[in-house]
């Protein structure tokens, strides 16, 4: 078989056009197409693989927030709870106090209402005790009692000591008035001589005197010259007493004062209605009080001088 060159180069070059022709308009076409679809896929991965990567970091920004908003929240809870305990143990400490504070009032005002109870009490007490101390020895007295008790004067006059006899000395040499006796009972005439010899004999002198009845004197007889004035009688030692006792109810009240009286222990009050009316006081105020004594005798005390 014979080969035709020309044939052949023909078709080579025929076969060259194709390739050139197809590789220039056909596979250029195709592979820009293939390489832009690539580069578009590629940009369109990265988008994503950017966008994926955004939303993994908002993700991680939006979870970091919500922890931080729940330890926020957490220490914003404790820190309210401990503020509202201890507002709430303050509120407490303070109703406590309050209530400590009420409570040590009403014990104090109960405490003082029982001590002034009990002062007044022991007050009306002594009053009435040496009221009817006073009745009863002003409905007891007699003429015989007054008798002694006259005796019990005259003897008393003489015994007197020196400062006592000068201050009535001096008054009965100064009186322009006759010396003043005054009893609860009209003394009898020896009786009054009796006393006109002891101040004579007591003073060495003739002193004057007038009698008088008094009937407020409880059980006594009073001697009055120029403001000074001699007294014995029974209702002294009753006054020297009840001024004893209430020194002693002073002196006792001030240790009470400290002491915690049991609230509850109440006093009963006294009643308004009395049996027997009170007698009237005896205004004797002697210099220097008789001794006091539970029970006295009539024949104890030393006259008292005082300045009127």
């Amino acid at each position: 078989m014979l080969i035709d060159w020309f044939t052949v180069g023909a078709q080579t070059l025929n076969f060259l056009i194709l390739v050139w022709l197809m590789k220039r308009f056909l596979y250029k076409p195709i592979i820009d197409a293939i390489d832009a679809r690539e580069k578009r896929i590629a940009a369109e991965l990265a988008d994503a693989d950017a966008k994926r990567a955004e939303a993994q970091k908002e993700r991680d920004e939006f979870q970091h927030k919500n922890e931080e908003f729940d330890r926020q929240r957490a220490a914003l809870l404790s820190k309210a709870t401990d503020e509202a305990k201890a507002e709430r143990q303050r509120l407490l400490d303070e109703a406590r106090q309050a209530a400590d504070a009420l409570s040590a009032k009403r014990q104090e005002t109960l405490r003082s209402e029982a001590h002034s109870l009990n002062q007044a009490i022991s007050r009306r007490t002594q009053q009435e005790v040496f009221a009817i101390a006073r009745k009863a020895l002003t409905d007891l007295a007699t003429t015989s009692l007054e008798e002694r008790l006259g005796e019990v004067f005259t003897r008393r006059l003489r015994e007197m000591d020196g400062k006592a006899r000068e201050g009535l000395a001096e008054a009965l040499k100064t009186a322009s008035d006759p010396a003043l006796v005054r009893s609860a009972f009209d003394l009898p005439a020896e009786q009054r001589a009796a006393i006109q010899n002891a101040l004579n004999e007591t003073f060495s002198a003739e002193i004057h005197v007038r009698f008088e009845t008094a009937p407020d004197l409880v059980s006594g007889i009073e001697l009055t010259a120029n403001g000074q004035k001699v007294a014995w009688s029974i209702a002294d030692y009753l006054t020297s007493l009840e001024k004893g006792v209430g020194e002693l109810l002073k002196e006792k009240d001030k240790p009470e004062a400290k002491t915690t009286p049991t609230p509850e222990a109440k006093a009963e009050p006294e009643p308004e209605n009395k049996a027997e009316p009170k007698p009237p006081p005896v205004s004797v105020e002697p210099e220097s009080k008789p001794e006091t004594k539970a029970e006295p005798e009539p024949e104890e005390p030393t006259p008292e001088t005082e300045s009127k």
